[in-house]
């Protein structure tokens, strides 16, 4: 799964490596929660931007606003035919990037678990693939535009310490997946797989991480020896 990822690289970096319209606004953050706004880059009229979403998607027919947890993540198998997705997955599609995401490993004969971050090898951003839906209060004029990001069987790095892992695509496959008009499903479908684990490294970090209120550049320094893929 996704619960929990850190984006603290520059404005410029992103608009680079995203092809953006635009530089983004980006505060640095470290440890970014569920319901809370993530930045997501979505394609429209032919331009990638970068805009605040809130993580946790409201589908479009819901009556109310209230979201649980299990709405963070979307199933990567079943996004296309789940009620509360399979709309946004045929036309609003969207990356969220990263500079790398938490997932805590349980340890044998302790009740805490040990949190890794996980990261690129070369050092580039992530680009977690995601949903994104509009929502509008039936009872006011208030909408509200959120976000999930897909998950998938965890690769051979990642499974010793957490059984799902966030889809991330390459540079190649971002047209596709951000273009709307494309509603390939198949084509779509193929493109959410696990990542090669020989291009992801996780490092064990502090349990610091546990807790959102704590927010700054040491989350992600390691704390032992790390996995490299």
């Amino acid at each position: 799964m996704c619960g929990r990822f850190a984006l603290g690289r520059s404005p410029d970096d992103l608009r680079d490596y995203f092809s953006l319209f635009e530089t983004p606004e980006v505060t640095a953050r470290y440890n970014i929660a569920p319901s809370t706004p993530i930045l997501a880059i979505r394609e429209r009229d032919g331009r990638r931007r970068a805009d605040p979403l809130l993580w946790g998607l409201i589908p479009h027919w819901a009556k109310e606003r209230k979201t649980g947890y299990s709405t963070i993540n979307a199933r990567a198998e079943t996004a296309d035919t789940a009620p509360s997705y399979r709309a946004a997955f045929l036309k609003r599609r969207c990356l969220i990037p990263a500079d790398g995401f938490y997932e805590w490993q349980a340890r044998e004969g302790s009740k805490t678990k040990q949190p890794y971050f996980i990261s690129r090898t070369d050092g580039a951003p992530l680009a977690m693939a995601g949903l994104w839906e509009q929502w509008r209060d039936p009872r006011g004029d208030a909408v509200i535009e959120s976000c999930t990001i897909l998950v998938t069987a965890a690769n051979a790095l990642v499974a010793p310490i957490h059984h799902r892992m966030p889809v991330l695509l390459d540079p190649e496959d971002f047209a596709a997946w951000l273009d709307p008009g494309n509603q390939d499903r198949e084509a779509l479908k193929g493109l959410l797989r696990s990542y090669p684990e020989d291009r992801l490294r996780a490092v064990p970090v502090s349990p610091r991480v546990g807790n959102p209120r704590n927010d700054d550049p040491t989350l992600v320094e390691p704390v032992g020896e790390g996995m490299a893929g």
